[in-house]
């Protein structure tokens, strides 16, 4: 798989298929572009995908130091531009990546067409920005097996831990996260606000709320909807991680909103 090096950092991609539409693909925390590995063969077909592994996340560059969704967004762009990819894209993210698929749809509206964003993660509550903080700390002293089962069990509760070699796969990965790319995420998580972000949406958007999502439950999905005029919002069978957990349920959903985008 290739790499781009911008200014700023140096991000591993990989381009495939083709197809009348372009999906730039946006991981979860702790995910990389292997997040995706699943849902691949049920968009090939139709699509032409770009996924990356975001600054702090796979094999990505990891920068030391604060994290912004400006820069996160930047990248996307940059990428973008490199690929010399001139259509709007169809954006499609998972939690924090769902997030940067938002606002990749509110600042740079002429370079997406759609949004997808499964269980965004636009920010915490009040009351949960203090124990996010002292996770991140605790990440970087020692290590992410000392979260990974914690929010394995929110994400990825039992109910869906039928294929248990899935399941064992996405906790490996997750244990081999680096925890200073966690911690810089939890950080610009905890003090996140997309309000005027989410307002100043225009493109078509989809947002999908989990019913087993235990972190990032329907209840608090909902307003990310209903803060963007003429959102779709749907609530499916399936956690925080659905590309992994539920490939073939969330395939319908992007087949379906690919049909319904106005051409072009």
């Amino acid at each position: 798989m290739p790499w781009l090096s911008t200014p700023e950092v140096s991000l591993r991609y990989v381009v495939e298929g083709e197809g009348p539409d372009t999906l730039l693909l946006l991981h979860e925390m702790g995910g990389c572009l292997e997040s995706w590995d699943g849902l691949l063969p049920l968009l090939r077909p139709r699509c032409r995908i770009i996924r990356y592994d975001q600054r702090g996340a796979g094999l990505s560059e990891k920068p030391r130091g604060p994290m912004t969704m400006a820069e996160a967004g930047n990248d996307a762009i940059a990428l973008l531009d490199a690929l010399d990819v001139r259509v709007p894209v169809v954006a499609i993210g998972t939690a924090v990546g769902g997030a940067v698929a938002l606002h990749l749809a509110a600042a740079h509206p002429g370079r997406v067409r759609g949004v997808i964003a499964t269980s965004p993660a636009t920010g915490v509550p009040e009351a949960a920005r203090g124990p996010l903080l002292e996770k991140a700390d605790l990440m970087e002293r020692e290590g992410m097996r000392v979260a990974v089962d914690a929010g394995l069990d929110l994400g990825y509760p039992p109910p869906l831990r039928g294929d248990a070699a899935r399941f064992a796969h996405t906790r490996a990965q997750r244990l081999a996260a680096d925890p200073y790319g966690q911690a810089a995420t939890s950080r610009m998580l905890a003090h996140l606000d997309m309000t005027a972000d989410l307002a100043s949406i225009s493109c078509p958007a989809l947002i999908l709320a989990g019913t087993h999502d235990l972190g990032r439950p329907p209840a608090r999905v909902r307003p990310v909807a209903d803060a963007i005029a003429g959102a779709e919002y749907r609530v499916v069978e399936s956690g925080h991680f659905m590309a992994i957990q539920t490939p073939e349920l969330i395939a319908a959903e992007i087949h379906r909103f690919l049909d319904s985008l106005p051409a072009g």
